[in-house]
């Protein structure tokens, strides 16, 4: 027998489980290596003319370095920092909120009243945050 009424919707098919990846990392884009190679590569006739202006093949190279050391690694257990020089890490239950900062950036604010900026990770991103960190950031987008 068949039945001509629609069917409710099941709410449990409707719900998408959400798997917690293991790790996620946040990073700059590597795109950015290909303006330092642009800027390399205009600055090469004045690097070969004028005398001490070869010592400008320095600021290309320093952002490359930045742009592939600056991260932030999230887990189901912590939080971790990398600057250029070093890199800092929390536990989930060390912070007590996010703060939106300049350009969209986010800043964990610690236990202690002190901040944590999180590198590469910005407004857009808060979604994926609340995955990574199993539910200890909620999500913004439900509900």
């Amino acid at each position: 027998m068949s039945s001509t009424e629609p069917s409710a919707p099941d709410p449990a098919a409707s719900q998408v489980p959400r798997e917690v990846p293991p790790r996620l990392v946040f990073r700059h884009s590597a795109l950015g290596a290909l303006a330092a190679a642009l800027f390399l590569i205009c600055a090469l006739p004045l690097m070969l003319s004028v005398p001490f202006f070869w010592l400008v093949v320095l600021v290309p190279v320093g952002f490359v370095v930045w742009l592939l050391r600056v991260r932030t690694t999230v887990d189901g257990d912590t939080v971790t920092a990398r600057t250029v020089t070093g890199s800092r890490s929390v536990a989930w239950d060390d912070i007590a909120s996010l703060r939106l900062g300049r350009r969209s950036g986010l800043t964990a604010v610690l236990g202690d009243d002190s901040a944590l900026p999180l590198p590469a990770v910005h407004l857009r991103d808060l979604p994926a945050l609340a995955v990574a960190s199993g539910g200890r950031v909620p999500d913004p987008t439900d509900g």
